[in-house]
């Protein structure tokens, strides 16, 4: 993928990586030059918020086995 740097020199990140990597307004990226190549991270302040919504809110491990058994 490419874009062009604008004359303020803005770029456009493309649609695709902005929804892989969950970039939206607001988000903060963090950049660095290495090797001659830029890199573009987006910053995660707390790794707790990080994983929010990936291990879910608790939950009985029994309840979970008899809801997935059926």
């Amino acid at each position: 993928m490419k874009a062009v740097v604008a004359e303020r020199g803005q770029v456009t990140i493309p649609k695709t990586l902005r929804s892989k990597l969950g970039i939206q307004p607001g988000s903060v990226l963090e950049f660095e030059a290495k090797d001659g190549c830029l890199i573009a991270k987006k910053r995660v302040d707390d790794p707790v918020d990080a994983v929010t919504g990936i291990l879910g809110h608790g939950g009985n491990s029994d309840a979970y086995l008899e809801k997935l058994r059926g």
